[in-house]
């Protein structure tokens, strides 16, 4: 699968470290080959010029001219409902998960662990209970009227071929 999303004017980028970090914003013109300027007018991000290093790209672009004007971009930004479909991003879920789960406490950690512990071995038990009411069932429906008596192997063959057939009155001991 071929790289498609390039450092290009009007892809939204998320900052990934350095002052501005956890911040979205729009890349506006391209200075050089590592520093673009950005303007976040929404996430309250002012117009400045940041390394490529620190932007992770995401999937959104703007139709921009280079060097477009922040009132430009709010207006497209808006239009283009770039925050709404941010915070609905699986990406922003995860990142909102990691922060959540950086901010718990010990006794948090080992009240979530016992919860998930109880719910796996509710789980699991009403797996095998339901395993074990369908072996059951499965072993009900299969159970044969009259059982299968013993033919020794030979006999099998020598009755399918009907070789040394024996008569009935010779099978008859008394």
């Amino acid at each position: 699968m071929p790289y498609d999303r390039f450092v290009q004017v009007g892809r939204v980028a998320y900052v990934a470290y350095g002052p501005e970090k956890g911040k979205i914003c729009c890349i506006t013109n391209i200075i050089d080959q590592t520093r673009v300027l950005v303007d976040g007018p929404s996430s309250h991000l002012r117009r400045q010029a940041l390394n490529i290093k620190s932007l992770h790209l995401t999937k959104y672009v703007l139709k921009l001219l280079p060097g477009a004007r922040s009132k430009t971009v709010k207006t497209l930004w808006d239009k283009n409902d770039i925050n709404k479909k941010w915070q609905e991003s699986r990406w922003f879920k995860k990142l909102q998960a990691k922060h959540l789960r950086s901010k718990t406490t010990d006794f948090e950690r080992f009240q979530v662990l016992h919860a998930k512990q109880a719910y796996n071995r509710i789980l699991a038990h009403e797996y095998n209970r339901l395993k074990k009411k369908n072996k059951v069932q499965l072993a009900a429906k299969t159970k044969k009227s009259k059982p299968r008596k013993f033919v020794a192997k030979s006999q099998r063959i020598a009755n399918k071929f009907k070789i040394f057939a024996a008569s009935p009155a010779a099978g008859k001991k008394k």
